[in-house]
């Protein structure tokens, strides 16, 4: 990169650290079941609420047990059910358009972190309904108060039910809007295990690894306080010790409630420090090819972190020794090593590829190009990559045995 770009990203990133303090993060409420939402609403005097979800988890009856809940106590419910794997701008502002024509007074976000962020859309939208998404992109542009947002996640690994980030897909462009606005927190989170027993063992592990990347990116950036490092480190060692149950017993409520937990945590430490080039890779791959976020970010995390060399050697010694597969005598070198060996390992056993099959050659460019403007200057990376040198991610990723 630069040497003067390289000195404007640093400055920007300081400045922000520096902020951190006085910036208005806050976390939402959180309830243990979905039974606890009526009585919620009725103290709130919500009466009407736009259900926000996806035709699977509709169709297959997911839906089911909290529609009822919120019918039996004469809460009128609107659904809301065409959200896609990466929410469009066609679906936030459809779900937008329906929770104005219906009248209704609270957005309830049910699925993944699809759902969840297509609701924070559709809030944004709801409160600047003469503004584009191209508008309301990028920071601080949605600081008017959204409806009041419930998220109850089904997957353990966005993190989207704590963050202040939503991210929509323009299809038209192929390009992934990312908004990061204090308002889109959700005021409440219902972290009920019981809703994500019938996520199938590949978007648990998927999403789950989505999880992982939070925290690691969060932990190894410049902008880490206290609490995220604290919060990173517990998530990493959630995740390491109950994914692959999560995965193998779907009921198992404990391995269940730890990934909600390390979702949960991993959520707070990178909105508060933000991630890194692992992501923005995976949204420009999401806004291409409509690639599934939390299997890019998996596929992608071995691939990125050895790109950051020696300035991340330590902190990804320590992510090792809380994962249990470094030991603190290890150089920080081969602690580092050790800890990416183990992500390698652990997506090989969750049955997730090494690589990423439909990647063309020569959307390559721009999609570095889109990358390289989402990480820079926000994104306080270990070490700083322009365009060109994020290309070569692109062709390590891909799959080109059927060339």
């Amino acid at each position: 990169m630069n040497p003067l770009r390289k000195i404007y990203c640093r400055m920007f990133q300081t400045a922000f650290h520096i902020a951190l303090p006085f910036l208005p993060y806050r976390e939402p409420e959180q309830l243990e079941s979905i039974s606890a939402l009526p009585d919620l609403l009725k103290k709130k005097q919500i009466h009407s609420v736009l259900l926000v979800t996806d035709q699977f988890l509709r169709t297959s009856g997911a839906t089911n047990a909290l529609e009822y809940i919120l019918c039996t106590n004469n809460i009128s419910c609107t659904v809301y059910d065409k959200t896609c794997a990466n929410p469009t701008v066609d679906n936030a502002e459809e779900a937008a358009g329906i929770y104005l024509k219906e009248h209704c007074e609270a957005l309830i976000a049910f699925g993944g972190g699809s759902s969840i962020d297509c609701a924070k859309a559709a809030g944004a939208k709801i409160t600047y309904a003469n503004k584009s998404f191209e508008q309301l992109k990028g920071l601080l542009k949605v600081l008017k108060k959204i409806p009041p947002l419930i998220a109850i996640p089904t997957t353990a690994g966005t993190g989207s039910e704590v963050t202040l980030t939503a991210v929509i897909t323009d299809s038209r462009k192929k390009h992934k809007y990312t908004m990061n606005d204090f308002t889109l927190i959700p005021h409440y989170a219902v972290l009920d295990p019981k809703v994500t027993y019938s996520l199938p063992p590949h978007l648990t592990a998927t999403t789950g690894m989505d999880a992982l990347t939070h925290a690691v990116e969060a932990y190894i950036g410049n902008s880490t306080s206290k609490e995220t490092r604290s919060l990173a480190l517990d998530a990493v060692k959630l995740i390491f010790e109950n994914i692959e149950t999560a995965c193998q017993d779907s009921k198992n409520a404990a391995a269940r409630k730890n990934m909600l937990d390390a979702a949960y945590k991993a959520g707070i430490a990178f909105s508060k420090s933000y991630v890194g080039y692992i992501h923005a890779v995976a949204h420009s791959l999401g806004g291409q090819y409509n690639i599934p976020h939390g299997f890019a970010n998996a596929v992608l995390m071995p691939i990125v972190l050895p790109e950051y060399g020696k300035y991340a050697y330590k902190k990804l010694h320590q992510l090792g020794v809380a994962a249990g597969v470094s030991s603190n005598n290890d150089t920080d070198k081969l602690g580092a090593q050790k800890f990416i060996t183990a992500i390698k390992n652990l997506n090989r056993r969750i049955n997730i590829p090494e690589t990423i099959s439909g990647i063309k050659k020569e959307d390559i460019s721009q999609m570095a190009r889109h990358a390289d403007k989402e990480a820079n200057p926000l994104y306080p990376v270990p070490r700083l990559m322009d365009a060109s040198e994020l290309e070569k991610i692109y062709y390590k990723a891909a799959d080109w045995s059927n060339l």
